[in-house]
């Protein structure tokens, strides 16, 4: 193992590559108002000290020895932050939810409701087992569980739904349910618990969303003082507002009321709208239980449960908050799982959270798959100088072939994306960073900017890897290669949704290649298992590591640092 001085020693010219010259840091007060377009105060001083180039000369002699020092204290002070902020966050995790009882619910009374709302179409029940057969074998979809599972359907018109969501899915081109949604909703609607697999961009929020808003129409209305009828847990704050978006856009014209309750945010404004009542709660479970804890409201009406982004979740470290809020959940509870693998993990909350076995609906493989409609794109490079030169080559010419082009390009660190934003901007690109460093208003300001297109290229960290679901998405740059698998598949998932193509571009150093070559080698199996040509530069390097190359530790010294 190399020690942390060697590391250092060795990094000191890497990092000064990745983070550009001082004058970088002695411009970060108006680099922001750069990227919003004022440009007035940018002197030729430092034209010369921006940009792509980096400044070479202060990584020489005294100025040399001066900078590595800055380094190594940099990351001694960001180590002792990191390290306290685990803490807090420990303490914090353990006090969440130490106010909340066990509930006694034979004691209970309860509010009755009904779980089997499905009604067959006629069309459906007049479907032979030979068409539904080819149906889920043409879509990829393999079903366990217990007999009987209900046919798919295959039209909107085959669910039942009410005018208004049918003429709102015909606004928004849709014109049949996605895999996903065609045997999803049947099983939901049976009453029956179900884990659903699937990619990103495969429809999962509206499988169900739309079930969800059938049973809560099924069920008795609220009473004063009622807490929620459905509950969905999410992982981060971005997937918690785009479900919310998405379930106010097909539940308000039929009265169904959601909440949107995360952190980052004051609780004030969150805690009247449960106490107003509402039918449908969005939640991420950490403020939900700062809710529960203080009493704004309960969750013995919930009898319609949601887990999307399960695994995500449990990766985040949320299991022991998902077991207390759920031991606030009446027991005869419907539970709906929705999750891109179906790990061991996740299994066993499937197991502990289903009142019966759930049915297990898979659409593709229930191993990591992506997404066939991105187009994988990799280029392998030795050095992060060379990584940098062949980023900024391909993006003038993806740009050059078309300027409305939108993208989001995702890096390792913070200041990473702040550095890499501040150099697209002064190079005339329209571009904004996001990371969990900026508060929840500056972000949704720079989201709708995205959105809209006033801005086309979104720098982020891997907090925009899930839960951003912004149509028109043309490419995914990963500029810092991720670490893991997971984090490849969600990060390119962010092109290619609802059936339209999409391209991801992934750059490799092969000198801050930190697994060894095992990432270069699940980025290649990804590749391979949709069917696409897998680049001989990626097959070379990793040849190149299974012949005993080093697989580069030179980035080590940043594991402390991830988002």
């Amino acid at each position: 193992m190399l020690g942390l001085k060697t590391v250092r020693a060795r990094n000191f010219v890497l990092f000064g590559r990745l983070f550009g010259s001082q004058s970088f840091d002695r411009t970060s007060s108006r680099s922001q108002r750069f990227a919003a377009g004022d440009r007035s105060e940018l002197r030729s001083g430092d034209r010369k000290s921006s940009g792509w180039k980096s400044n070479r000369d202060e990584f020489s002699g005294n100025s040399r020895n001066s900078r590595r020092q800055e380094i190594d204290d940099e990351i001694e002070t960001q180590t002792d932050r990191n390290s306290s902020r685990r803490s807090n966050i420990r303490e914090e995790k353990q006090e969440l939810g130490s106010k909340l009882t066990k509930i006694a619910w034979d004691k209970e009374e309860l509010v009755p409701f009904k779980k089997d709302i499905h009604v067959e179409h006629p069309e459906v029940k007049g479907m032979s087992n030979e068409v539904c057969r080819n149906f889920l074998q043409s879509s990829n979809i393999t079903i366990k569980g217990m007999a009987p599972i209900p046919k798919p359907i295959l039209k909107f018109e085959h669910a039942q739904l009410p005018d208004y969501i049918l003429r709102l899915f015909q606004s928004e081109g849709f014109a049949n349910p996605t895999s996903i949604q065609s045997i999803g909703w049947p099983v939901a609607l049976n009453g029956r618990d179900g884990v659903f697999i699937a990619n990103t961009g495969s429809g999962k929020s509206l499988g169900f969303i739309v079930p969800m808003l059938l049973h809560i129409g099924a069920q008795a209305p609220l009473r004063t003082g009622d807490g929620p009828i459905a509950l969905v847990l999410a992982p981060t704050r971005e997937l918690v507002m785009q479900i919310s978006k998405e379930a106010s856009k097909f539940g308000r014209p039929g009265g169904v009321l959601n909440a949107a309750i995360y952190g980052g945010v004051s609780r004030n404004g969150q805690a009247n709208t449960l106490k107003q009542g509402v039918e449908i709660c969005i939640a991420t479970p950490g403020r939900l239980i700062d809710l529960l804890d203080s009493g704004v409201t309960d969750l013995k009406r919930v009898t319609y449960l949601v887990l999307d982004e399960a695994d995500r979740m449990l990766d985040m470290g949320f299991e022991p908050q998902i077991r207390k809020i759920v031991s606030q959940i009446r027991p005869d509870k419907q539970t709906t799982m929705y999750s891109a693998s179906w790990n061991k993990d996740v299994q066993g909350i499937a197991r502990d959270y289903c009142t019966e076995d759930p049915v297990l609906v898979t659409v593709g493989s229930s191993t990591l798959q992506a997404n066939p409609d991105i187009k994988q794109l990799v280029t392998v490079v030795e050095s992060e100088s060379d990584k940098r030169s062949a980023f900024k080559k391909w993006l003038s010419s993806v740009m050059e072939q078309a300027t409305d082009n939108k993208m989001i390009i995702f890096t390792d660190t913070k200041k990473g994306a702040d550095n890499l934003c501040r150099e697209l901007t002064y190079n005339g690109y329209t571009a904004l960073s996001i990371h969990g460093d900026k508060e929840q208003r500056e972000r949704d300001q720079i989201l709708r900017d995205f959105r809209s297109g006033n801005v086309s290229i979104l720098v982020a960290t891997d907090v925009a890897a899930r839960g951003l679901d912004i149509p028109g998405i043309d490419f995914v740059v990963n500029f810092d290669s991720p670490n893991n698998p997971e984090s490849y598949l969600h990060r390119i998932g962010r092109c290619g949704r609802a059936g339209r193509k999409g391209t991801s571009m992934t750059f490799i150093a092969k000198e801050s290649d930190v697994s060894g070559g095992s990432m270069l080698k699940e980025i290649a199996k990804m590749i391979k298992g949709v069917g696409q040509t897998v680049p001989q530069e990626l097959t070379d390097a990793i040849e190149g590591t299974n012949n005993g190359n080093r697989g580069g530790q030179l980035r080590s010294f940043m594991n402390n640092r991830r988002v």
